[in-house]
């Protein structure tokens, strides 16, 4: 009788566990979520989960155009990781079917930023009145305006109804796929890309933005905005430059195996050579790196020699390299990134270990080297593909200048 009763209680107990294994499977379909950022404001995006066959799931974020595709989810009773593709951040926290509480999380940057996303389908951002100004077009713009620190943007909008996207460009890049809305006289938009934790909200008229841009929980800047369909930045090909005194490019930073490398080592003799100052936690070093990728992909027999030099956040060398394979295996790079710095991506030390140049004020930069080892050109920044007509200008000046470089004729 004893063991009946032994026997019940056990199959009682693994009935309820079966069960209570099941009711904590998350729920696909789509999600809204909001990410708590500086001031209290509440940032959103939409995401979808699906699950395969064996249990797997796959998280796809969106931002306007793009869609990040996360596949890597671990769980240990109602506690959940996500962690985001390429990038060292994650998601982690306490969930339900149909929640999911915790935190986004960058430890080699020691931030975190509050997460709550829910099931069901969901406006990005609620729409209290209909749009009292169309905002589509070009906008001349200022951060972190009466500031030392001041810098210019265009902004690029499309507007259709209440629904906005678009984005900043600025000296330095741009700030991805941004989606929103105006409702009355309120501009919001918003990304996350699995870096990026970006809010806009401004105040607008026909003519005029006035708001803030809010990164994460570690930065507010006020923005301001004037309609100017002729307004262009700076040329990108002159920011950077080779300071007085010095006639050539060269480094000596190690690679995995921890052999120390330079613009002498053999695979780099008799070619053009296109080195790439970036890191891997750039997300506008993703788009160029994935630009590069393809381009090498349709030009196999091309004779150049890319090489990533990669200025790191992660505190340890072996991280660095841990985030510098990551992004080699999951991009299937071909060409090597050596580790220039880790434990910061402060641009002044970066200029220490590069002296030639008068600066590096983005990552990241690109520097053309023809097969004498003279540099021809650098390249601030990168305007990826949600600039628009601006990478597809990017894309035909980089076929020209290969061409140039190599004597080549260039595939895109």
């Amino acid at each position: 009788m004893k063991n009946t009763v032994l026997l019940l209680l056990v199959v009682t107990v693994f009935i309820a566990s079966c069960k209570k294994q099941e009711n904590t499977s998350l729920a696909v379909g789509d999600w809204l979520a909001k990410m708590e950022v500086s001031e209290g404001q509440l940032l959103p995006f939409n995401f979808t989960l699906a699950m395969d066959a064996d249990g797997k799931y796959t998280m796809k974020m969106y931002n306007a155009e793009e869609e990040v595709t996360v596949d890597e989810f671990s769980f240990n009773g109602d506690s959940i990781n996500i962690r985001m593709p390429i990038f060292e951040g994650h998601i982690s926290g306490t969930y339900t079917e149909n929640e999911i509480v915790g935190e986004f999380i960058e430890e080699s940057k020691d931030r975190r930023v509050p997460f709550h996303a829910v099931q069901g389908p969901s406006e990005r951002f609620e729409v209290k009145e209909n749009a009292k100004v169309n905002i589509s077009g070009i906008w001349e713009s200022y951060f972190n305006v009466n500031t030392e620190n001041e810098y210019p943007a265009k902004g690029i909008f499309m507007q259709n109804g209440n629904k906005v996207k678009g984005t900043f460009r600025t000296n330095t890049g741009d700030y991805r796929y941004l989606e929103g809305v105006v409702s009355g006289d309120s501009m919001k938009l918003s990304a996350f890309d699995g870096s990026h934790v970006f809010l806009f909200l401004a105040q607008v008229t026909d003519s005029t933005l006035n708001g803030k841009f809010y990164s994460g929980r570690h930065a507010v800047q006020e923005f301001m905005g004037a309609r100017n369909e002729a307004f262009e930045l700076p040329d990108s090909d002159n920011l950077t430059y080779l300071r007085e005194g010095y006639d050539k490019f060269d480094f000596s930073f190690p690679n995995a195996s921890g052999k120390m490398v330079g613009l002498s080592d053999p695979m780099f003799r008799n070619k053009p050579v296109l080195v790439q100052i970036m890191g891997t936690w750039c997300t506008n070093c993703l788009d160029e790196t994935r630009f590069y990728v393809d381009f090498l992909k349709n030009n196999p027999d091309l004779n150049v020699q890319f090489v990533g030099l990669a200025f790191e956040y992660a505190k340890t060398e072996e991280k660095a390299f841990e985030g510098i394979r990551r992004l080699q295996e999951r991009e299937e790079v071909t060409y090597p990134i050596l580790l220039a710095q880790y434990g910061t991506s402060n641009k002044q030390k970066a200029n220490e270990k590069l002296p030639m140049l008068n600066h590096i004020l983005s990552y990241p930069t690109t520097i053309y080297i023809d097969r004498d080892g003279e540099v021809k050109k650098i390249h601030t920044g990168f305007n990826g593909p949600a600039t628009g007509e601006k990478f597809e200008e990017f894309k035909e000046q980089f076929r020209a200048t290969l061409e140039d470089l190599t004597g080549q004729e260039v595939a895109q």
